[in-house]
């Protein structure tokens, strides 16, 4: 597998993240300062989010993708759509229950604009990457019984540590 990598680009308010490769806890700290960041504007029309070239994506990301969509829905009235063709995450995505909260296509009907890589950065304090990481798995855990039966054990373990 290929390093993961995000991508994002900004079309008038409606915002693109490509995901490629394998995309993992490393990018969560640029990944959630960018969410804040886009939040923070005025403009916020929606999000696509392109997962034709992601390999695998852990929870954690995948958290972050469903924090996107509860404040996008709060924010706009909107839903994000996901575009992927990927067996393997579309498996993901369904079993996460993320056709609950996203609109998921495996084509589009225009091609997806092109999107700058969002820089890595790396926590100074490992406290706060895992405070994402809780964060994450707790909208995960409050999207279904499922996702709550799965990551409760890994929560509770993280919070115990701090």
């Amino acid at each position: 597998m290929r390093p993961g990598q995000i991508l994002v680009a900004d079309h008038a308010g409606v915002f693109v993240i490509k995901m490629l490769g394998d995309v993992r806890l490393t990018l969560c700290i640029s990944f959630d300062q960018f969410i804040d960041d886009m939040f923070a504007r005025g403009d916020f029309g929606g999000v696509l989010f392109d997962l034709s070239e992601a390999e695998a994506i852990d929870s954690t990301t995948l958290g972050l993708m469903a924090k996107i969509s509860i404040l996008g829905e709060q924010r706009a009235s909107s839903r994000p759509v996901i575009y992927s063709t990927n067996p393997s995450i579309n498996r993901i995505l369904e079993t996460m229950g993320f056709a609950d909260i996203f609109t998921i296509v495996d084509e589009l009907q225009e091609p997806v604009p092109d999107a700058e890589p969002l820089s890595e950065e790396q926590p100074d304090d490992e406290d706060i990457l895992k405070t994402k990481v809780i964060e994450a798995h707790r909208i995960l855990m409050g999207l279904n019984r499922e996702n709550k039966e799965t990551f409760t054990d890994l929560v509770n373990m993280l919070e115990g540590d701090q």
